[in-house]
């Protein structure tokens, strides 16, 4: 009983382990390149390939093997130092379209009623 108990909390913890990191993934891949430039950071490619390294030997490894553990402190400083840098830049680092300049209203661009 105790057993099935404990196995059942490694399978939740690594499940846990997957969905952080795979999030620090999508995370990382939805970032502008010159953002991590800009932020003094490893470039995106690197991080990209650090995360996705992590996210597979989260997928293929047991938790208790030390491959996860050094997936997991990977994807913790991508979470707690790269992140919080890439998101205080204007526009929080996003790649993407359809995002208009600061001066924008619901309608077009504010021309202070020119």
């Amino acid at each position: 009983m105790l057993m099935q108990g404990f196995a059942g909390f490694m399978w939740l913890l690594s499940m846990a382990l997957i969905l952080f990191s795979g999030f620090a993934l999508i995370d990382a891949a939805t970032r502008r390149e010159d953002a991590y430039r800009a932020a003094d950071k490893q470039t995106k490619p690197f991080w990209l390939i650090v995360l996705a390294l992590a996210f597979v030997v989260n997928l293929i490894f047991n938790i208790l093997s030390f491959l996860p553990i050094i997936g997991l402190i990977a994807t913790i400083v991508y979470m707690v130092d790269v992140r919080p840098a890439l998101r205080s830049l204007p526009g929080g680092g996003r790649s993407g379209r359809g995002r208009g300049s600061s001066s924008d209203g619901p309608y077009g661009p504010y021309n202070g009623g020119r």
